[in-house]
């Protein structure tokens, strides 16, 4: 019983992808994370991630977790010992943290343990709400303009509007050009237009595993309040679905009444909620 680490992607999946298929919409975000590594072969953009499964007395995985320098640490459902004992694991190799991201019992439960362990208190930075699409309802009336999928020419427009969206979100500060590169590369980016111009932008994942997950979803404030969103967002979420995706998720910020109603109205309905909580 007890934590592994590495910070190699093959390792962690083949010790830990049953686990984390099992509950693919939960696990969405170590999973596209993972996925996009295996495709591109390039460590994190603040260098190379940590990654950790927990066995039980049995040897089975029932828990793991993601760190990427710079971002909370990001773990799955688990047992609570486990939450105890991944804080004496990442203390006693001075993994150094930023916050913690997980549901808000094991969040509150780590916080604790780690600051009996570094003296570090804990602040609330976030509550997190995700979505899993039901039967998706396209927003009435639909906006004018259409939809077409964003390409290398757009890349200034989509790393501004990345820029835009952490900055909104209260991100860290980072490179986003990177990010914007893979994206583009695949497709992963929609731009909604209005009169051939740009006016909303909807991100999504890699798939893996038959789930994709949208994000993120961008409208420039003077153009908001036009449905340019919501439309953006129902035809990357229809592109999916015709894709074969059999699950197709999201994360809100609880904090934003409008974002959360718009994705309920086009069909996603909640999942599970998350706790971020900065250290220092």
């Amino acid at each position: 019983m007890g934590w592994h680490m590495t910070e190699t992607v093959e390792e962690f999946l083949a010790a830990a992808g049953e686990f984390l298929n099992a509950e693919r919409a939960r696990n969405t975000v170590v999973l596209t994370v993972t996925e996009t590594l295996r495709a591109t072969g390039a460590p994190g953009p603040e260098g190379p991630q940590l990654f950790g499964w927990w066995h039980d007395n049995g040897g089975t995985t029932r828990g793991t977790f993601m760190h990427t320098p710079t971002y909370p640490v990001l773990f799955s459902a688990m047992p609570e010992e486990a939450v105890r004992a991944l804080a004496d694991e990442l203390a006693g190799i001075r993994q150094p943290l930023t916050g913690v991201s997980a549901e808000e019992a094991s969040a509150r439960a780590f916080a604790a343990a780690w600051r009996d362990r570094t003296g570090t208190d804990a602040q609330l930075h976030r509550r997190m709400r995700l979505f899993r699409l039901g039967e998706l309802a396209w927003p009435e009336p639909i906006p004018d303009g259409d939809a077409r999928t964003a390409t290398k020419a757009d890349r200034d427009l989509v790393i501004s509007w990345f820029d835009a969206f952490a900055r909104e979100v209260n991100d860290p500060p980072r490179d986003h050009d990177a990010e914007a590169d893979e994206r583009l590369s695949y497709g992963g980016i929609t731009l909604w237009q209005a009169g051939g111009i740009p006016v909303s932008m909807a991100g999504v994942t890699r798939a893996v595993g038959g789930m994709v997950r949208v994000g993120p979803v961008y409208t420039p404030p003077e153009l908001r309040g036009r449905g340019y969103a919501g439309a953006a967002t129902a035809t990357v979420s229809q592109a999916a679905l015709d894709a074969g995706t059999a699950d197709v998720v999201l994360y809100t910020d609880l904090a934003n009444p409008t974002s959360n109603a718009l994705y309920q109205r086009i069909g996603y309905r909640p999942v599970e909620d998350r706790m971020v909580l900065a250290f220092g």
